[in-house]
């Protein structure tokens, strides 16, 4: 299980989490300008590189260390113990995993950011306006409508989330039920 969590982990990471397109135009008479004003994908780590440019350096260490990191060294650390688990040892670093398995909720966190950003899907705003010009009155309409949706690395890393968060429970309860003098 930890294994497909990784295999589900990559493409989270990788793959656009989220598109977002944000559009202005004006109308007058039968004359339509439009203009975008955002287009793009992001993946996670796509996302944490242009914060990064954009030197908001806090912001792209928090999402690549609770996103990125602490994942990967959860992973590696449950497969360990599930190996010691093998040898008959492994109880610690289970309980060390399960002890720090909630910082690990911190990605599910940057999903629920993610998800925020996205809660302006299909937000329009519209604006009549009128100009004098010469004597002659122009009436235009100046709106502006920004559309997000969910890209395949979202659904890749929410099944992360959920099945490395299985896969330490599944490890942490196993290991419970196994009796203390066989552990480290």
């Amino acid at each position: 299980m930890n294994l497909l969590a990784l295999g589900l982990f990559v493409p989270g990471i990788w793959l656009p989490m989220f598109a977002l397109k944000s559009e202005m135009g004006a109308w007058f008479g039968q004359g339509r300008l439009t203009a975008d004003l955002v287009d793009k994908e992001l993946s996670i780590l796509q996302t944490v590189e242009e914060l990064w440019r954009d030197d908001r350096l806090l912001v792209a260490a928090l999402i690549f260390f609770f996103s990125v990191a602490i994942p990967v060294i959860k992973t590696l650390l449950v497969s360990l113990a599930w190996y010691w688990h093998k040898l008959g040892k492994g109880r610690k670093l289970a309980d060390w995993i399960a002890a720090i398995g909630k910082w690990s909720m911190a990605d599910v966190f940057v999903v629920a950011i993610f998800l925020a950003v996205l809660s302006t899907d299909h937000a329009e705003t519209t604006a009549t306006q009128a100009i004098n010009l010469f004597g002659l009155r122009i009436d235009f309409e100046i709106s502006s409508a920004t559309l997000s949706t969910l890209g395949p690395g979202f659904y890749y890393f929410v099944g992360y989330c959920i099945l490395s968060l299985a896969a330490s429970q599944l490890l942490h309860f196993s290991l419970r039920r196994q009796p203390a003098a066989d552990q480290m």
